[in-house]
């Protein structure tokens, strides 16, 4: 049987080997193809990550689209955002790519797109529906020629295209701008070498070979401690700038020259900067996570702040309506649709960053020096199960507005303040619940924290859960 919960708001995800057998794979072959015939689509791109299950999950998934009349073209092992870049440069007409992002070594997981779009929500549910019959009641054998097999590596295009939009970038004070890159073990060290060399900086490389057990560290870079190594280094080095990757270069991580860490909306703020510039009025788009000094500085600019569902294909859905050139989100997907394809791609956004601040040439840290100061807790999650995280948060709504408290709601519950906010909302990714809080002093976001932690401990107590999971820390797979 299938397990259900492999099934996420945005991908495929679970642990490679008890929850995506062979048998479970084909099935998900299956549901995909089905809905690829009724789109008319019949070539996608394959792409695997560097995870030791990776090339049995993507040879199983080939073997059955091929044998349901879907012609494969891998691109083969290689970052997720270069399975984006050939939905828009090769003759295909979807995608999918082997891989669990920042999950530990032991998972993997499948990314989908049908067109240039990745798929959620009702999509990814149709998906498991299929899946779910095809799984004990397996189609007919296709009566039509089978799908073709090619291949067609990306990387040496990506690179070339990239390297072509910036080609070598201004001297940082009078030399070359140094930089520390992280690649985690993970895809980034498929090709970030030959990528940012052509640029003209002063590289260092930590953990560049690719290594699907990740001997050195997770591959995410929104857990502070993964980039320990990375703040030491960019210090030692007397650096400008550390840059990390998660476990398929879709997010950015980023140090400043002191060792600091710089948190998406942080990086939104120096981007929204630029674009605004060049493209006055512009709608720029972020998620319920991120600080109101992120809205108030685009506000101030003169742009369209825009507060959105969290999630990378609910926020590219958002920038395709609304016709934004600019996205981001705490955990460092950043999106550029000016001069750019507007998907997630941290390779790209590391580079945007690095010519900003050669450009600039000031210190990153005082390229934020002016923001209004803040006090915020990081991303905090507590446990929750999935079945009961929804209706959690869908009761604390009727709590909090029966104390009369003002809150947002678009994705979760985003209390506002005159001098700060909380946010409570159900993780699209896992059984949690995702919280953070942020004031003007340290004391009120610890008040703001305190009110709204005990009034979601009253409720998990009414729906009989135990109310310490309002306090209990949850992984962050």
């Amino acid at each position: 049987m299938i397990n259900p919960r492999i099934f996420r708001e945005y991908d495929i995800r679970g642990n490679a080997e008890r929850d995506l057998s062979d048998a479970t794979v084909r099935a998900v072959g299956y549901a995909l193809a089905s809905v690829l015939h009724e789109k008319k689509a019949r070539t996608i791109a394959l792409g695997q990550d560097v995870r030791l299950t990776s090339p049995r999950i993507a040879g199983t998934l080939a073997q059955t689209l091929l044998s349901s009349g879907i012609s494969v073209t891998r691109i083969g092992t290689v970052p997720t955002p270069l399975l984006y870049w050939s939905l828009f440069t090769l003759p295909v007409e979807g995608g999918a790519m082997v891989t669990a992002s920042h999950n530990p070594a032991p998972d993997n997981g499948i990314k989908l797109a049908i067109g240039r779009e990745t798929i959620y929500g009702e999509a990814i549910s149709e998906i498991r529906r299929r899946a779910e019959i095809f799984s004990t009641h397996p189609p007919a054998p296709f009566t039509g020629p089978p799908g073709l097999l090619t291949d067609h590596p990306v990387i040496g295009g990506y690179i070339s295209e990239i390297s072509g939009l910036f080609g070598r970038l201004p001297l940082y004070s009078d030399r070359p701008l140094r930089v520390v890159v992280d690649c985690g073990n993970a895809t980034a060290g498929l090709l970030v070498r030959k990528l940012y060399t052509s640029l003209g900086v002063d590289l260092t490389f930590l953990f560049e070979e690719p290594d699907g057990r990740f001997p050195n560290h997770h591959p995410d870079p929104t857990v502070s401690e993964n980039l320990t190594t990375l703040r030491k280094a960019v210090k030692d080095h007397r650096a400008d700038l550390g840059i990390a990757f998660d476990g398929d270069s879709d997010r950015i991580g980023v140090v400043d020259e002191r060792g600091e860490i710089l948190f998406g909306d942080q990086l939104m703020v120096l981007f929204a900067e630029e674009v605004l510039a060049r493209r006055p009025g512009a709608r720029i788009i972020s998620e319920v996570k991120a600080s109101k000094f992120l809205y108030d500085r685009i506000a101030a600019l003169g742009g369209i702040p825009d507060m959105w569902k969290a999630g990378h294909s609910l926020i590219k859905a958002r920038m395709r309506e609304t016709g934004s050139p600019l996205a981001g989100e705490m955990s460092g997907h950043i999106f550029f649709a000016d001069d750019y394809y507007g998907y997630d791609d941290a390779l790209y956004a590391g580079i945007r960053l690095m010519a900003l601040l050669a450009r600039r040439g000031r210190p990153l840290s005082t390229l934020l020096a002016t923001l209004p100061r803040t006090f915020a807790t990081p991303e905090l999650r507590r446990e929750c199960p999935d079945e009961k995280k929804f209706s959690v948060v869908d009761r604390l709504k009727g709590l909090l507005r029966d104390q009369g408290l003002v809150f947002n709601d678009i994705d979760g519950i985003r209390v506002e303040f005159s001098d700060g906010w909380g946010l409570v909302r159900a993780s699209n990714t896992q059984p949690a619940l995702v919280l953070r809080f942020e004031a003007e002093t340290p004391e009120r976001k610890t008040e703001i924290q305190e009110t709204l932690t005990r009034a979601l401990a009253q409720t998990m107590e009414q729906e009989g859960l135990d109310p310490a999971l309002a306090h209990q820390e949850a992984s962050h797979t």
